[in-house]
């Protein structure tokens, strides 16, 4: 069996955000067969301009396009700057979704997880990031969002957000066509 490859959009710049080590922690976490890796290089792409993506898209660009193509799913991981997606995941997103309806984007399943040292855990940036990610064409999988408040607890080593990852991970992994395979077979073995 190949492994499922899932890329991961990482939206913190620091190298010491809590959303690395909550990216990291997702390598740790995946299911046998599940490959999850960090696209690195975003803080290189530049602002989406239509007069740069003209057929001589920059290195950077080109790149975040092939890794996104190839990957089998997608998860976001981001904290929440004032209220919404930061900067480097929204120019991620535009990058991938060009040209429009032609998009690596298109049709990937796409989860978000992430966390902020707030009570609200990055809620809002993660309701932006799923509506720009589908918009630009991606599949949100339903029931696949982590927002963790970090106030009190290490999201990188806590058993219960590693545990919710692993979840969030089989949840991404199953959802196929628009679907959720692991919910509807467990819905059938119960009737």
């Amino acid at each position: 069996m190949t492994d499922i490859d899932v890329a991961v959009l990482l939206g913190s710049l620091r190298a010491d955000s809590i959303n690395l080590g909550m990216a990291r922690a997702l390598t740790a976490v995946a299911p046998d067969g599940v490959r999850v890796t960090i696209v690195d290089g975003l803080a290189e792409v530049p602002f989406y301009n239509e007069d740069i993506d003209n057929g001589s898209v920059p290195p950077a660009a080109r790149t975040l396009r092939e890794r996104v193509a190839a990957a089998d799913r997608l998860i976001a991981v981001t904290p929440e700057y004032n209220g919404s997606t930061p900067a480097v995941l929204k120019n991620a997103i535009d990058w991938v979704s060009k040209p429009y309806g032609e998009g690596a984007i298109m049709g990937k399943p796409f989860a978000v997880v992430g966390a902020a040292p707030t009570p609200y855990g990055a809620k809002w940036s993660h309701e932006a990031t799923a509506r720009s990610a589908e918009i630009a064409g991606a599949r949100i999988v339903p029931d696949a969002t982590l927002s963790q408040s970090a106030t009190d607890i290490d999201v990188a080593t806590d058993p219960g957000v590693r545990a919710a990852l692993r979840v969030i991970l089989e949840r991404l992994v199953a959802f196929e066509n628009g679907t959720d395979v692991a919910h509807d077979e467990a819905v059938r073995d119960s009737a």
